[in-house]
């Protein structure tokens, strides 16, 4: 049986070959880890051809154009059509070519923005999603529509999660286009190269809900091969796990030593107070599962980004 990944050189990629290859938990399967080198999702030919030669029995739909806020806000038509190609050329060559069962990824923050908390999986269509993302936010809700039409019509087991924000080893540090702990992280590891302040970008005060990226891999895993339902299903920490991004910078500057120069700049925008979610959906299936702690996960993936500097991509 083959299990195709896209994105497969990505956070989440890199996570659950690292949980599902070396481990070798998976013995009957074999894993087909693609990434830009191996095909442009965004072009349907392409597309084809990678999966005519690959011959996927199931598929972990995790290519993605994405980025942090700032991203989100300045490359919006990008983040809206790449990711419109790449999730329709996945999809719809996944029914031709007869996969098995197909696994998409979303994200949380393609939630309404004016909503009652906590959000639960019911919710992802009842309003707009905040203005900073939009556009990448109805390319992934058009992913999970696109999914539930080949379900209705086709009977085709193409299903949907929707982890809340993942961080870890193999992550995208940029400074500029990376997700809030990988920038932070190397934001604080250049800063104290340079004998500078460790300036965050905002208030520090929005809460949000983080999940290790090897946590995330195992719960993907489980739900390919054990979730028998079409519905889509939240991937978070509980909601008293919540914390701050002031939380989160404090403890990336203890890790590096450097507590004292960590500093605010709030002239610079939030982005959205907060996304809190209801994992109960996921506990009631696993309730004995154990997520990796904020305190533990910063520590691995900075210890990982120390010595993988050179590789790291920047």
């Amino acid at each position: 049986m083959n299990i195709l990944v896209t994105g497969g050189r990505g956070l989440l990629g890199e996570a659950i070959f690292n949980n599902a290859v070396e481990e070798k938990l998976y013995s009957n399967y074999k894993f087909i880890f693609v990434d830009s080198s191996h095909a442009d999702l965004t072009n349907m030919e392409e597309t084809k051809k990678l999966f005519n030669s690959m011959k996927p029995d199931y598929v972990i739909h995790l290519a993605a154009d994405v980025g942090g806020l700032y991203k989100n806000m300045t490359n919006k038509v990008n983040m809206l059509e790449r990711n419109l190609l790449i999730n329709y050329n996945v999809v719809k060559c996944c029914h031709d070519f007869k996969v098995k069962k197909l696994v998409s990824c979303l994200s949380t923050c393609i939630f309404p923005d004016n909503i009652k908390y906590p959000i639960n999986e019911t919710q992802l269509h009842n309003g707009p999603p905040h203005y900073s993302n939009n556009a990448y936010a109805y390319a992934k809700r058009m992913l999970e529509i696109h999914s539930k039409a080949y379900n209705e019509q086709y009977n085709d087991k193409f299903i949907c999660v929707i982890p809340t924000n993942i961080y870890g080893k193999y992550d995208n540090f940029s400074i500029q286009n990376g997700h809030v702990i990988p920038a932070l992280i190397h934001k604080c590891y250049k800063a104290k190269q340079m004998n500078k302040p460790f300036i965050v970008c905002g208030s520090g005060k929005p809460l949000r809900q983080f999940i290790y990226s090897i946590d995330t891999a195992k719960l993907i895993m489980w739900t390919l091969l054990e979730y028998d339902k079409l519905d889509p299903i939240i991937l978070s920490v509980p909601e008293k796990d919540e914390v701050s991004i002031e939380y989160v910078a404090t403890l990336i500057a203890k890790e590096f030593n450097y507590e004292n120069q960590l500093k605010f700049d709030w002239e610079y925008p939030d982005g959205q107070y907060k996304k809190t979610v209801d994992n109960s959906k996921i506990n009631n299936y696993l309730p004995d599962f154990n997520f990796t702690t904020i305190e533990n996960g910063i520590k691995q993936t900075i210890k990982w980004f120390i010595t993988n500097y050179e590789e790291a991509r920047l």
